[in-house]
């Protein structure tokens, strides 16, 4: 497609413009690249099949008894891959985290989408009624909602520390033939010692539509209201 040209446009306007059109160009051959990188991971190891107290399938069911569900049993079907995402909430994080709740607004909705390719989850260190709650009052009604109980699984894979405090994490994980579940992938939001929040933006809409402003993204945060 032409890029279109408005009536007043500088000729500095016009050539700056070019030159960001080329670096869009580049920024998505490189996610290209990157999302090669990853389906090319060797098979990562094997986990335990960790045990999850479930959460609410969706607002209606907010009162059913606690039970319990295994890692490989969150597995709908053969040939999927898993999708886990780390809520910061409970332990030393005794109120949801703002952010990870603006991230889970998002799966919320995309979760139908989702569903037709992987199997997505949402896992906290907070007991079930208290994500049920939190459900009800985000109006989430698409997304699998387990507590870690006792199990280490957060701990494991790097969104919990020795304290119990709380990191947004996103996990993949495969189930083999057999039934063993293994790891694939994990990212945090911190990368590096001089990137504390950016490891999972791509997750997140609302930061690449701040990007296209002048402003940017500013100094604002998530709230859990406004």
């Amino acid at each position: 497609m032409r890029q279109t040209n408005l009536a007043g446009e500088s000729a500095d306007y016009l050539h700056a413009r070019e030159q960001l059109r080329l670096a869009e160009i580049e920024l998505m051959r490189h996610r290209e690249r990157v999302a090669e990188l990853r389906r090319q991971l060797p098979p990562g190891p094997v986990v335990d099949d960790y045990e999850f107290l479930t959460g609410p399938a969706d607002l209606a069911a907010g009162d059913e008894p606690v039970t319990t569900v295994r890692l490989s049993e969150l597995f709908t079907g053969p040939g999927r891959d898993l999708v886990v995402y780390h809520l910061m909430y409970g332990k030393r994080h005794t109120e949801p985290c703002p952010m990870c709740t603006m991230w889970l607004d998002g799966f919320n909705g995309v979760a139908r989408h989702l569903g037709q390719n992987v199997d997505l989850a949402v896992v906290a260190a907070a007991d079930p009624p208290a994500l049920r709650g939190h459900a009800r009052s985000r109006g989430w009604t698409g997304l699998r909602l387990l507590s870690a109980g006792s199990s280490s699984f957060k701990f494991d894979l790097g969104s919990e520390d020795a304290e119990g405090e709380q990191d947004s994490t996103v996990s993949v994980f495969t189930r083999d033939d057999d039934g063993s579940v293994r790891h694939v992938y994990s990212a945090h939001p911190r990368m590096a010692d001089d990137i504390d929040e950016r490891g999972i933006d791509l997750l997140c809409p609302v930061w690449h539509v701040l990007d296209l402003t002048p402003r940017g993204r500013g100094g604002w945060n998530a709230g859990l209201d406004y």
